[in-house]
């Protein structure tokens, strides 16, 4: 019986924490917020306090806020029931506008990209002041855009980008802050050209002068191939020049050595003489000292040195002419 009342206990004491922590607390804290007893604001958030067609207060500090306490005073039973509490967000935030149309001094078709930030910096300038605050901005930084970068040079376009955010920026900073918004920071994040034909063109001009400059890069390349490859055969043909000259010099030189000795002179000369004979691939006939003086054996050789090794063929031998000591006797 102790273990089941203590069970009880433990289940009815954990019905009435649950009670109390998820529905009593909520609710408590729920009914004094409708009652403006305390408002918690969040990190850069803002409560504007409308009572009557008034404002009667602005909580923009974050933290726990009792309005009883401030000048709402008594009036904090009444806001949530016959008036309104906005929230106002204070983030930062930003926008693109896409393609703002100007034109160059030259008269191109331009698009700029300008991309901003904002934040609110009046909130009840922001929810009373203008209907539509953030289309003012919008409208405000395009027309700026277009009033302040119309007519500039296309190369300072193209270039000078913080010139032109600076520009818009000045602009719009002043109207803006009427409306309760501050405007941030301000850059030219793109700039076109809007027309296709040209757009093509300029494709067309920036191809055409790539392959000039390709053209004129390659002929330069072969100039300078040409250039080379022409000193050096002529710096080649100068020195073949020089050597083919001093050739002969120094063959006469050494010649002229060798000539001041005789013997030496005639054996160089004679072994020259068959370097040629062998190289020169002739028939060469051997003849016996004792036989050279013989007039068969001249015959024979001179007619073998010209028509060939055959001697020449006669019908019938002719008589042997008379030896030389016939002929002296």
């Amino acid at each position: 019986m102790d273990i089941i009342s203590s069970l009880g206990a433990v289940a009815i004491t954990a019905f009435v924490v649950f009670i109390g922590c998820f529905i009593a607390v909520p609710t408590l804290l729920g009914i004094c917020r409708f009652l403006g007893l305390y408002v918690v604001v969040e990190e850069r958030q803002c409560l504007v306090y409308v009572l009557f067609g008034k404002i009667r207060l602005v909580l923009d500090e974050p933290g726990l806020h009792f309005p009883l306490a401030t000048a709402l005073g008594w009036r904090a039973f009444f806001v949530n029931a016959f008036g309104d509490v906005r929230t106002v967000d204070l983030r930062l935030d930003q926008e693109y506008l896409r393609s703002q149309p100007v034109n160059s001094e030259e008269g191109a078709p331009m698009g700029i990209g300008v991309w901003y930030e904002m934040w609110i910096s009046d909130p009840v300038a922001f929810m009373f002041k203008n209907a539509d605050p953030r289309g003012s901005l919008r409208a405000n930084v395009g027309n700026a855009t277009v009033r302040n970068l119309s007519n500039m040079k296309l190369s300072m376009m193209l270039e000078e980008r913080h010139t032109m955010s600076t520009l818009v920026r000045n602009e719009v900073s002043d109207k803006s802050k009427d409306w309760g918004y501050s405007l941030g920071t301000v850059y030219v994040r793109k700039v076109h050209f809007r027309d296709a034909n040209m757009i093509q063109q300029i494709e067309e001009k920036v191809v055409n002068r790539l392959r000039q400059v390709t053209s004129a890069i390659r002929q330069d390349g072969t100039n300078q191939v040409n250039l080379i490859t022409s000193t050096a055969e002529r710096q080649a043909a100068v020195e073949f020049a020089k050597a083919a000259a001093m050739r002969p010099f120094i063959v006469g030189s050494a010649l002229n050595t060798i000539a001041q000795d005789k013997e030496v002179a005639e054996v160089m000369f004679e072994i020259l003489e068959n370097q040629r004979m062998l190289e020169g691939n002739v028939n060469v006939t051997l003849i016996p000292p004792d036989m050279r003086g013989d007039n068969l054996t001249q015959y024979l050789t001179v007619h073998q040195a010209t028509d060939g090794s055959k001697p020449p063929e006669t019908s019938s031998p002719s008589a042997p002419p008379p030896m030389p000591d016939a002929i002296s006797s």
